[in-house]
């Protein structure tokens, strides 16, 4: 259990962490979400990652979220001719759709859609910032460009294009094998990489047809254009800062950063940090300060979850990183200064019933001392709002489904249960005073604030504030 931790953790799996005794060791150090990654390994990797999450889920009583990240449509070269090549500044460097290997002058580039959207002037960062090109010239299958900053190229680096929108789905044929492979095994979320534009979170909407939420990854500079609108269509939102942070400049990140965060506290959509927070830790034992700087930041930007990927996935150090991430999370949540930023009043509810009871649930939680806040949630939209508001004390989520309580495993200061009892509030009240004795959210004679959609089950309807004290154990 880690109720006493508001912000979760998302580890990453790959091959340091694919054995069930590690995946147990990540649980209890305090993970609560883990991500498939689709850009590395296949499908039995994943399936048996899936199974051993699932039956540790199943044994411990605990809901454990699991979510597949997509590769998106990543651009890179073609090859070289006779290896590595050195390209200096001022130089003038040719890309085009020729399948001649390349060499010093020019290199093959497989991406029709990205010659037709092109214009002179444009820049083009390859291998992830290292080299930089600028158009020259450029038709419907070439480019010249000249050399802006120079390095060593090599086979099968990316390209970005910052400020192109690019004429292509975010959803390429394998991101679609891979999304019906992930929806046909179970898995509670897909996360979105590249979005450019509102339309990209539709079209996988639709092809997800509810069976999965949707995790959109914002590193296009593109994306944060039109950040409101997708921000709405998501059911939560990564910022993605290693991409995001090739294709505009580092300074920019933290304000790209803090402005994602605050458009979905405001809506009330997850969010969740990621790239490189611990990553020293890939090789060395502990991180260094600037990493838990970063960490104890995104804390007190009050974010839902932290992600930590090659550290976990490929790293040395796999528990020992959400190890050192969990004690950083803690650290920070207990300095006032975290609580009283995260206290909800930096967001207007807004003006629904729903709303105006989750507020109140916080300020009455505060004002009389309770051990926890309720939720009765059948979709998970109650335990949501809650969240929103960011309680001083933990929200126990009790739902019927199994899959709402697994994703609400990713939700700021919540705690979810699945609860068969749920057809009526007496039964389903006392099953939760038992619940929140059992996890020790409360003892006896504590008092918990409960919101719940009456009659229940009621989706995306709460209409009731209820104050109740947990009774003495009797004979």
């Amino acid at each position: 259990m880690n109720a006493c931790r508001q912000t979760k953790i998302v580890a990453t799996l790959g091959p340091q962490s694919s054995s069930e005794a590690v995946i147990s060791r990540l649980l209890q150090a305090g993970a609560n979400v883990f991500r498939l990654n689709f850009s590395h390994g296949t499908w039995d990797e994943h399936a048996a990652r899936l199974r051993l999450i699932r039956d540790l889920g199943a044994r411990l009583g605990r809901p454990i979220g699991v979510f597949a990240d997509l590769q998106g449509p990543k651009l890179r070269l073609g090859t070289f001719a006779d290896g590595p090549v050195a390209l200096a500044a001022g130089t003038p460097f040719r890309l085009d759709l020729g399948d001649a290997p390349g060499d010093a002058r020019r290199a093959p580039l497989p991406h029709a859609e990205v010659f037709a959207a092109l214009e002179p002037g444009a820049a083009l960062l390859l291998d992830d910032g290292r080299v930089r090109l600028e158009v020259t010239a450029c038709g419907s299958d070439y480019a010249e460009t000249r050399v802006i900053v120079g390095g060593v190229l090599s086979d099968r680096k990316g390209i970005n294009l910052p400020g192109v929108l690019l004429p292509i789905s975010t959803l390429t044929p394998k991101d679609r094998r891979d999304l019906q492979w992930a929806l046909d095994a179970g898995i509670d979320q897909i996360a979105l990489s590249f979005v450019q534009r509102p339309e990209d979170v539709a079209e996988a909407r639709a092809l997800i047809g509810g069976r999965a939420q949707l995790i959109v990854k914002l590193e296009k500079p593109s994306a944060i254009d039109h950040l409101l609108s997708i921000v709405a269509l998501a059911d939560a939102v990564m910022v993605a800062r290693g991409d995001l942070g090739v294709e505009v400049p580092a300074e920019e990140v933290p304000v790209l950063q803090k402005r994602i965060v605050r458009a979905c506290r405001s809506a009330g959509k997850p969010v969740i940090i990621a790239t490189q927070m611990l990553e020293s830790m890939l090789n060395a034992p502990a991180p260094t300060r600037a990493e838990a700087s970063d960490v104890a930041n995104a804390v007190y930007e009050s974010v839902d979850a932290v992600m930590l990927s090659g550290e976990t996935a490929a790293g040395r150090y796999p528990v020992e990183a959400v190890t050192i991430m969990d004690k950083i999370i803690r650290k920070a949540e207990h300095d006032h200064i975290c609580r009283n930023r995260g206290n909800g009043h930096e967001v207007v509810p807004e003006t629904t019933e729903s709303d105006a009871v989750s507020a109140a649930a916080r300020d009455v939680a505060a004002t009389i001392g309770a051990a926890a806040i309720v939720t009765l949630t059948t979709g998970g939209t109650t335990a949501l709002r809650a969240a929103r508001e960011r309680p001083a004390v933990p929200i126990l989520a009790l739902t019927p489904s199994a899959a709402v309580a697994r994703n609400l495993a990713l939700v700021w200061g919540v705690q979810p249960r699945e609860l068969p009892i749920f057809a009526d509030y007496e039964p389903a009240l006392a099953a939760a005073i038992v619940c929140a004795r059992a996890l020790g959210l409360a003892h006896p004679g504590a008092r918990l604030v409960v919101m719940a959609g009456l009659p229940l089950p009621m989706p995306g309807h709460t209409n009731l504030l209820h104050i109740v004290e947990i009774p003495e154990e009797t004979g």
